[in-house]
C-alpha cells in the first residue's frame, strides 16, 4: 500500500483565501452602496424630492468619472511615454546591475502594473472631485449678484461662484502634472533613461525631453496660478481688516504681475531644453523663480508692511478698512440698520404700566426653564414629552386679547418613557409610533407660578378662534427613530376621549410603501432588522418613517441650505407644521469680513445640533421651510427672491423651490426673523455699527455681547447638603465667567415704531466694560418692516447699567435678597429666568423671573418672584409682575406676599414686611463680613458671619422655613462697588 505524502495532491485552498476575500470584500461594498442608493432613491420618491437625488447623483457622478479618467489617463500616459522612450542599451554600472532585478520582476506586469496605479490615481482624484459637486454646480448655474468688487470691478459672482471652481481645477491640474512628472521620472530612472551613477550622460534625450516638457507644463500652471492670486487678494487677512490692505495693492499685486512673466520665461526655458539639451535651463529656470517670489513675494511685502504702512497705518489702511465696512454690512444684510440715540433718563411714574404695549406683554415664561413645567402639567403619559427648549410663537385667536406672544411645545413621542417590560420591536417601532397635540401659554401669564395653558389636554382644546384638526405628530424634533405605520398593529394614540389607550391606524401619506419583498430586503438591511423582512404584522401596505426630525429632513432635500438650529411647531390650517429657516451662505463676497458660524451662533443656551464651524462672508434667510407633524410632507418656499445664491441653487435643481407668493397668509403670521441669524449680525454689528474708517481703526467703541447673568454653569447645579441653594453670593452671576446671553422673542412697541410687533431683541454692553451701550431689535411680523433692524444707542458720556450691572444691583439690593433667601430653602433651586432690557418711557425697565425647584424627582419649576428694576434707582422684587411694577411705579406693597402653589415646587412663601427688617438684618451682616474679608480682618470677619448666622436663623423662624447656613464668603460684586 503506498504512503500519501500529507499535503500531496491537496488543492492549494490558502492561495485562494486572498482573492476570495477581495472578491467578497468587492461584493460587500457594491452591495453596502447599492443599499444605499435604493433606499435613498424610495425615500427621496416618497417625499417628492427625487430631482435633488437625480441631480446630486449625477453631478457627482460626472465629476467622479469626469477627474477620475483625466487624473489616470495623465498619469498613466506619462508612465507609458516614459517606458517607451526607454534608451535600447544601458551603459553597465553597479546603479544599473541593481536596477535590473526590479526591471526583470516588473516588466511581465507592466501592463497590470500600469492599469492597477492609474486606476487608484483616478479612484483617489474622482473620489475628490466628486466632493466637490456644490462647486461646480455654483459654477455651472451661476448668477450675478449686480454687484461689483471696488478693485477689479469684476461681479461679486466670480468671486463667490466661479473664482473657487477655477482654483479647484488648476490644483487638480497641478496636481496631476507634478504626479506625473513624479511618475515618469520614477519611470525613467528604473529603465535606465536618467542614471545618476553612471559616467556620461546622466539622461537620455527622450527623458530630457518628456521631463522638460513636464516641468515648463508645471510652470506655466504656476503662472495661472499667480494670475487668479491676484483676485484672491480681496480674500487678503493681512491688514487691519479682511480684505486687500495697502500693501496687497501696492506691493503683493505688483509682485503677482511680475512672477507671472518670470514663470512664463521660466518655463519657456524648460521648453527649450528639449532642443538645447542643457541641464541647467530648467534647474535654472526653477531657481529663477524661486528667487523671484523670495524677493518680489515675500521680502518686498514685508517691507512695504514694516516701514511704508506701520509708521502710517491710519492713512495708509482707512480706504481699504471703508471697503471693507461697506461689503461686511452689505454681505450681511446689516447696512440698513436704523439707529437712533437713546437718552435713557426717563423717570418712573404709574402711567408707565400700560405705556406703548411693551410693559403688558413682558415675557415672565422662560421656555428655557419651564420645559419640566409642561412635562408634568401636560406630558399626559410616560411615552409622551416636550422638547427641553420650548419655542416662542405668536397668535391672536381673536378672543379680544390681541397679538400676543406664546410659550409652546409639541406633545412628541418619548420612547425613553416607556418601562423596561414594554421594551421590544413591535411596541418600539410598530404600536408607539407617534406623538399628540401641542400646548400653548400666554408668555405673561402666569398664576400661582404656573403657566396659563390655553391650548392644551387631550383631545386638544383651544379658544373660539383655535382649530386644529389634525393632531398627531409622527415627524418631530423627538422622532429619532424610525416607525413602521399602517400595519396590522393598531397604535397607541394617547388618553384621547376619555379612553385610557384608543388606537389608530395611519392613514397620511408619509412613509415608504414595504409593497414588495426588495424593498423590505434593502430596509432590512440598511437598518439591520430582520423582523422587517419576516414579521406578518408588516404587509404591503405598510409604510416605513424614517429621517422624522424636521430639521434633519430639510437638509436631506436641500443640501445646500444650512438651517437654523430651532425648529418650531405651529398651527396652520387646522395642521401642526414644523417651520425652519434656511440660509444661504457663501465665503466669497470680496472684502467682507468672515465669520465662523458655530462659534458666532453660541451663548448660553445652546445645545442640540448647531450651524457648523465654518467661516462665511455672506447669509441670506433665503427660504423657509415647512415639514407637516402628520404626513412629513417638506415644502420649500423662497423668502429672499432677491438672492443671487438662491437664483443658482434653484436653477441647478429645476423647480425645487416653491415661489415667495405661493406662502400661505395664515402661515406668514407664524414666521419669525431667525434667532441664529441675528446672532451672526449682532456679532457683526458690535463692530460694523462704526461706520467712519478711522474711528473703526481705533476700536475705542467697540461692542461686544453680554455675558448671560443667569448663565450658572461654572457653579454645583444643586446645593450642598445645609446651604441655600443660591448660587455664590448672589443669585446672579454678575462677574464670573459666562456665555453670552441669548437675544429673546418678545411682543413689544419698540421706540420709533408706531404698534407694537413680535420682536427679537438683544443688547449690547462696552468692549471693555459692563455698561450698556445699545438696545438692538428686528421686527418678525411680515410687511414691510419684516427685519428692519433698529439700534437705540445709549450715551457715551455717563453709565448705563448693562445686564451683569443689573445682576450686580439685584444681588446686593436689601429687598431682594429678603427675599430670595427664604426661597433657597434646603434642597430647593432657584433658576433665574430670562433677563429682558426693555426701553420703556425713555428708560429701560429690567424684568427677571426667578423659578424654584423644590427638591425631588417629580418637582418641577414654578415662578416664585419677579425682580424688576427700572434704570438704576428702582429695583423691587414681588411675587407677581403686577406687584412688581406698582413697587417700581410709585406703589409700595400694600398686600401680604401670594402664597405660591402648593404643588410641584412647594416653595415657600416669599416674606410681607413684617419680616422686612429682618432681611435687612441679613443683608447688613453679610455686607459687614465681605468688607471684613476685603481688609483681611478675620476677627471682624468671624464676629460678622455670626451675626449673619443668627440672623439667617431669625429669619428662618419667622417665615416658617428651615434655617440656611449663610452666602458662600466670596467678595460680592455689591461689596465690589460694581
Amino acid at each position: 500500500m503506498a504512503v500519501r505524502t500529507p499535503g500531496v495532491g491537496l488543492p492549494g485552498r490558502p492561495r485562494l483565501l486572498a482573492p476570495t476575500f477581495a472578491v467578497v470584500a468587492v461584493l460587500l461594498l457594491l452591495g453596502g452602496i447599492g443599499v444605499s442608493l435604493y433606499t435613498d432613491l424610495l425615500w427621496f420618491q416618497d417625499v417628492g424630492f427625487s430631482e435633488v437625488f437625480s441631480t446630486v447623483l449625477r453631478t457627482r457622478l460626472l465629476l467622479f468619472v469626469g477627474f477620475g479618467l483625466l487624473m489616470a489617463i495623465t498619469v498613466g500616459a506619462n508612465v507609458t511615454v516614459a517606458y517607451r522612450v526607454r534608451p535600447p542599451f544601458r551603459p553597465m554600472s553597479l546603479e544599473q546591475q541593481n536596477l535590473e532585478r526590479y526591471r526583470v520582476a516588473v516588466e511581465p506586469f507592466l501592463v497590470p502594473v500600469l492599469l492597477l496605479g492609474s486606476s487608484l490615481f483616478g479612484l483617489f482624484a474622482g473620489l475628490s472631485a466628486a466632493s466637490r459637486w456644490q462647486t461646480y454646480l455654483l459654477w455651472r448655474n451661476r448668477t450675478s449678484f449686480g454687484q461689483v468688487d471696488p478693485q477689479f470691478h469684476r461681479d461679486v459672482s466670480y468671486y463667490a461662484m466661479t473664482y473657487p471652481f477655477q482654483r479647484f481645477v488648476l490644483g487638480f491640474l497641478l496636481t496631476a502634472v507634478v504626479l506625473s512628472l513624479l511618475a515618469a521620472a520614477a519611470t525613467h530612472y528604473l529603465f535606465g533613461g536618467v542614471r545618476l551613477q553612471t559616467a556620461g550622460d546622466k539622461v537620455s534625450p527622450g527623458a530630457r525631453a518628456h521631463l522638460s516638457v513636464l516641468v515648463g507644463l508645471v510652470l506655466l500652471l504656476k503662472a495661472v496660478a499667480y494670475y487668479l492670486d491676484r483676485f484672491g487678494l480681496v480674500f487678503s487677512t493681512r491688514g487691519r481688516v479682511q480684505g486687500a490692505s495697502f500693501t496687497d495693492i501696492n506691493a503683493v499685486l505688483p509682485a503677482k504681475n511680475v512672477l507671472i512673466g518670470v514663470a512664463v520665461i521660466c518655463a519657456l526655458l524648460a521648453f527649450a531644453n528639449i532642443v538645447v539639451r542643457n541641464i541647467l535651463l530648467p534647474g535654472g529656470a526653477v531657481a529663477l523663480l524661486v528667487v523671484t517670489a523670495v524677493v518680489f513675494g515675500g521680502i518686498y511685502p514685508a517691507y512695504t508692511q514694516q516701514f511704508r504702512v506701520k509708521p502710517n497705518e491710519i492713512e495708509r489702511e482707512a480706504k481699504f478698512i471703508g471697503r471693507n465696512i461697506d461689503a461686511t454690512r452689505k454681505a450681511y444684510s446689516i447696512d440698513d440698520v436704523v439707529t437712533t440715540p437713546y437718552s435713557a433718563t426717563g423717570t418712573a411714574n404709574a402711567g408707565l404700566r400700560t405705556e406703548s404695549g411693551t410693559v403688558e406683554n413682558a415675557r415672565l415664561l422662560d421656555p428655557n426653564v419651564v420645559s419640566p413645567t409642561f412635562v408634568a402639567l401636560q406630558r399626559q403619559r410616560g411615552y409622551f414629552t416636550f422638547s427641553p427648549d420650548l419655542d416662542v410663537d405668536r397668535y391672536d385667536f381673536g378672543d379680544g386679547s390681541g397679538l400676543r406672544d406664546y410659550v409652546v411645545g409639541a406633545r412628541e413621542l418619548n420612547l425613553a418613557g416607556l418601562a423596561g417590560d414594554q421594551k421590544n420591536w413591535i411596541n418600539e417601532h410598530l404600536i408607539y409610533t407617534h406623538g399628540n397635540g401641542i400646548v400653548a401659554a400666554p408668555a405673561n401669564d402666569v398664576s400661582k407660578g404656573e403657566p396659563q395653558f390655553v391650548v392644551k389636554d387631550l383631545p386638544v382644546t383651544g379658544p373660539a378662534g383655535f382649530r386644529l384638526t389634525e393632531p398627531r405628530i409622527y415627524f418631530g424634533e423627538g422622532t429619532t427613530d424610525y416607525s413602521v405605520v399602517a400595519t396590522k398593529q393598531e397604535e397607541t394614540d394617547g388618553p384621547v376621549g376619555g379612553s385610557d389607550a384608543p388606537t389608530y391606524n395611519y392613514t397620511g401619506t408619509g412613509g415608504v410603501e414595504l409593497s414588495n419583498p426588495l424593498r423590505k430586503v434593502a430596509y432590512a438591511l440598511k437598518f439591520r432588522e430582520k423582523n422587517l423582512l419576516l414579521s406578518n404584522q408588516v404587509d404591503d401596505s405598510s409604510k416605513l418613517q424614517y429621517i422624522r426630525e424636521p430639521r434633519e429632513r430639510v437638509q436631506k432635500v436641500a443640501p445646500f441650505l444650512e438651517l437654523d438650529d430651532d425648529p418650531y411647531p405651529a398651527v396652520v390650517g387646522g395642521k401642526i407644521l414644523w417651520i425652519v429657516d434656511g440660509y444661504t451662505t457663501s465665503a466669497g463676497y470680496p472684502y467682507a469680513e468672515r465669520t465662523t458660524l458655530g462659534q458666532a451662533v453660541r451663548d448660553s443656551q445652546t445645545r442640540g445640533p448647531q450651524l457648523p464651524a465654518e467661516e462665511v462672508n455672506y447669509i441670506r434667510n433665503s427660504v423657509k421651510a415647512t415639514v407637516d407633524a402628520f404626513s412629513g410632507k417638506v415644502t420649500l418656499y423662497t423668502f429672499d427672491d432677491q438672492d443671487p445664491v438662491l437664483k443658482t441653487w434653484d436653477k441647478a435643481f429645476g423647480g425645487l423651490l416653491q415661489p415667495k407668493s405661493a406662502i400661505p397668509k395664515e402661515l406668514a403670521q407664524h414666521f419669525r426673523y431667525p434667532e441664529d441669524l441675528f446672532k451672526v449680525q449682532r456679532q457683526l454689528l458690535s463692530k460694523y455699527h462704526i461706520e467712519n474708517p478711522r474711528e473703526f481703526f481705533q476700536g475705542d467703541d467697540y461692542w461686544q455681547i453680554p455675558g448671560d447673568p443667569g448663565d450658572t454653569t461654572e457653579t454645583p447645579a444643586t446645593p450642598a447638603a445645609g446651604t441655600t441653594g443660591v448660587t455664590g453670593p448672589g443669585l446672579l452671576n454678575a462677574e464670573g465667567q459666562a456665555a453670552d446671553q441669548p437675544p429673546y422673542y418678545v411682543v413689544q412697541q419698540f421706540p420709533g415704531t408706531g404698534t407694537p410687533s413680535f420682536n427679537l431683541t438683544t443688547t449690547f454692553v462696552s468692549r471693555n466694560g459692563p455698561n450698556l451701550t445699545a438696545v438692538a431689535s428686528v421686527s418678525g411680523d411680515p410687511g414691510a418692516d419684516y427685519g428692519k433692524i433698529r439700534l437705540l444707542e445709549l450715551p457715551r458720556n455717563r453709565n448705563v447699567a448693562g445686564p451683569r450691572q443689573v445682576a450686580a444691583l439685584f444681588n446686593s439690593a436689601g429687598e431682594v435678597r429678603g427675599d430670595l433667601l427664604p426661597l433657597a430653602q434646603r434642597g430647593s433651586t432657584v433658576i433665574p429666568g430670562n433677563l429682558l432690557t426693555l426701553p420703556v418711557g425713555n428708560n429701560l425697565l429690567y424684568v427677571l423671573p426667578i423659578y424654584v425647584k423644590a427638591a425631588g424627582n417629580d418637582s418641577f419649576p414654578t415662578l416664585q418672584l419677579v425682580l424688576g428694576a427700572f434704570g438704576q434707582d428702582r429695583v423691587a422684587s414681588a411675587p407677581t409682575f403686577a406687584e412688581t411694577l406698582d413697587e417700581l411705579f410709585g406703589r409700595t406693597r400694600t398686600t401680604p406676599r401670594a402664597t405660591p402653589s402648593p404643588g410641584a415646587s412647594a416653595s415657600p412663601t416669599a416674606p410681607g414686611d413684617g419680616l422686612q427688617p429682618l432681611a435687612d438684618a441679613v443683608t447688613r451682616a453679610f455686607e459687614e463680613s465681605q468688607a471684613a474679608l476685603a481688609r483681611n480682618d478675620f476677627a471682624a470677619y468671624g464676629a460678622a458671619q455670626g451675626r449673619l448666622q443668627q440672623a439667617l436663623q431669625a429669619l428662618a423662624d419667622a417665615s416658617g422655613t428651615p434655617a440656611a447656613t449663610s452666602p458662600s464668603a466670596a467678595p460680592s460684586p455689591a461689596a465690589s462697588g460694581r
